[in-house]
Formats: structure tokens, sequence, C-alpha cells
């Protein structure tokens, strides 16, 4: 009962240390590229989305040199699904009614619909290679070129360029380079120990590490999406809300995917095959179809909400 206790304790602060380390990580990043003269959507949709799933990112990388794959898949399926039930529900809630643009339902649903399908496709036999993840990886930097060229049509761009020129104003010193170092090292002390904590309590309680990774794992990966798109939604600002997830749904999908396949071929459990799997495409295609009103309210929030709740007690067999 002490082994218990004592690895649930460090896989809280594990991830704690992993969040809280890839969010200061993601600022002094930020400051840094806008100190160089990165354009401000440039650096919005590569160093702040990366930011956003870099705690997915690096738990993956782990995973994979500790000889356990099958987190990686657990994690990017529980993490999409977490996004999409539990924080587009929530933002929902929050928010009363989410409305969406033009730009959003017409390229980048289309895009998460598809990204969706190709990790289908990839993980269906069970075992997931490298030609699959340069399949992944070309797929997202396709993703990103497209998105930097149209930034002009995106509505939240002028939101982030404010935000961006308020920073460039700040001159950029030591201690931003001091934080950027710190929380590196932070972000690798933070996955090393969400890793073995998982691989520990699994041990412990006789619970397949895939089950932690889409439950434990893609919840706590998936708070840094939940407050930004909540915090969004209550002032109002639905593109960002919708977007967050959207982007982070696609990132989890092609390049968390594809970058940990890079190391080694990534196991497939067969839960997330018969149960997962099913789940995030359900999850992918009900986004899709809520949102061809050009809103999300807050009744399809809470029906949203209640996927999230039946997709966890399934998953940790509570009915």
């Amino acid at each position: 009962m002490f082994g218990l206790l004592t690895w649930a304790i460090i896989f809280i602060i594990s991830m704690f240390v992993l969040i809280k380390a890839s969010d200061y990580f993601t600022d002094s990043a930020e400051r840094i590229g806008i100190f160089f003269g990165l354009p401000a959507f440039l650096i919005g949709v590569t160093i702040v989305s990366i930011g956003t799933s870099l705690p997915e990112l690096i738990t993956s990388l782990f995973a994979v040199l500790r000889n356990s794959s099958e987190i990686v898949v657990s994690n990017v399926i529980g993490s999409n699904i977490a996004n999409i039930f539990l924080v587009l529900g929530v933002s929902a809630i929050v928010g009363k009614r989410l409305k969406i643009g033009f730009e959003i339902i017409r390229v980048d649903l289309p895009i998460l619909i598809g990204s969706a399908f190709l990790l289908a496709v990839t993980i269906y036999d069970g075992i997931f290679t490298l030609p699959e993840a340069l399949l992944c990886i070309a797929g997202i930097i396709i993703y990103l070129t497209y998105t930097v060229k149209t930034e002009k049509k995106h509505p939240d761009i002028m939101a982030e360029k404010e935000m961006k020129t308020i920073l460039k104003t700040k001159k950029l010193n030591w201690t931003t380079w001091i934080i950027l170092i710190t929380s590196s090292l932070f972000i690798y002390l933070g996955a090393k120990y969400t890793i073995e904590s998982v691989i520990a309590l699994s041990e412990i309680l006789n619970i397949g590490k895939e089950i932690i990774a889409a439950g434990a794992i893609a919840l706590g990966t998936s708070l840094p999406e939940l407050v930004v798109s909540v915090n969004a939604a209550r002032k109002g600002k639905a593109e960002i809300a919708v977007g967050n997830v959207l982007g982070s749904c696609i990132f989890n999908s092609l390049a968390v995917m594809g970058i940990s396949a890079l190391i080694g071929s990534l196991i497939v459990p067969p839960i997330m095959i018969s149960f997962g799997l099913p789940m995030m495409l359900i999850a992918t295609f009900l986004y899709f179809f809520m949102t061809q009103t050009k809103e999300i309210t807050r009744w399809e929030g809470m029906i949203l909400l209640l996927f999230y709740v039946f997709y966890i007690g399934k998953l940790m067999s509570l009915f």
C-alpha cells in the first residue's frame, strides 16, 4: 500500500511539474522568438501550438525509450477524446454558445477528420511503423505551412498580434534564457517520472499501462488546453477556444505519433483498437456535425461532457 501511495504522489507531482514547466518553456520561447523578429502568427502556430502539446510529446518519447510504446497511442487517443468531449464540452458550457467562423469549418475541420482517419488506418493493424510516421510528419508540415500562408483568414490573429506587440515592448533579459533552460530540465524530469510512475502503478495495480495513459495521463496533459479554451470561452473568444482544440487534436494525431515513431515502432493495445479508437472517431465526427450550424450550444456541451464521463467509466470498468 505504501508503494502504491508513493507512486501515486510521484505521478501527480511529476504531471504537475511537466505541465507547469511546459508552460514556462513556451512563454520564454515565445518571448525569444518575438525578440528575434519572428512573425507573430508563425510563433502562434509553431511555438505556442507545440507548447500546449509538449506534455503529450515528451511523455510519448520517454514511453518509447522505456519500451512502453503502448502508452503513446493510448495517450494520443485519450488526449483527443479529452480535448473534444471534456475541453470543448466545458468551454461550451462556460461560454454558453461558441460561434464558429467559416474558415474553421471549411478548412480546419476537414483536416481534423483527415488526421483522425489517417490515425485509424495506420494503427488498425496493431502497429505504427516508420513509413506511417513519415506520412504523419509530412501531414503536420503541410498543415502548418497552409496555416501560415492563410494567417489573415483566421479571426483570432489580431488578438494574438496585439499580445505579441505588448510582449515585444519588453526587453529580452538573461532571466528569460535561464527560465528556458531550467524549464527544459524540469520538462525532462517531469516526463521521466510520469512514465516511471505509470509503469510502477500498472504493475502494483495489475492494470494495463495503456489504461492509465488513456485516462490519467491523457487528462493531465489536456489540462493546458482546458485552461486556454475555458478562459477564451469566458471572454467570448470562441474561435480561440475551438481552434485550440482543433490544433491540439491534429498535432497529437500527426506530430506526436509521427515523432515518437521515429525512435521505434509503436505497439497499439487491443483495447485502443476496440474501444479507444471508435470513441475518438465518434468524438471527431460529433464535433464535425455539431459545428455545421456554426455554433456549439451549452446543451451540446453537456452532451459532450456526458460522453466523456461514459468514456472514463467504461475505460475504468466502472460500469
